[in-house]
């Protein structure tokens, strides 16, 4: 019995994952708050209305990276299964990109 206690406690400290505490959890709550009042802001203020949809994109980037890594315990995991996540994202970041560019060649030229 001994021998069986011996063999299973070095695997589970070895696959053990040190989880982040509560503080950290709070500053990333915090830092939701101030990406969201900064959207906010981006769309009352006037003289960014040029700029409102890159800058506003770049903020729910910046959320959605932080939920990701920190919620999704995707900082934690391996990069296998980051990468299993992250490559299908970019490649749906790419394809969103390139129609937006042909929607917007293809109405100034077909107008």
């Amino acid at each position: 019995m001994s021998e069986a206690t011996q063999t299973i406690e070095p695997h589970a400290q070895a696959g053990a994952v040190h989880h982040p505490g509560v503080g950290i959890y709070l500053m990333v709550a915090v830092f939701l708050v101030v990406l969201t009042a900064m959207e906010i802001t981006v769309f009352y203020v006037p003289a960014l209305k040029t700029v409102i949809v890159p800058v506003l994109l770049i903020l729910a980037a910046a959320k959605f990276a932080l939920i990701a890594m920190f919620f999704m315990h995707l900082r934690y995991d391996s990069w296998t299964l980051s990468g299993i996540f992250i490559f299908p994202l970019v490649i749906a970041t790419l394809l969103l990109v390139s129609l937006l560019m042909l929607f917007a060649y293809l109405s100034h030229h077909l107008a």
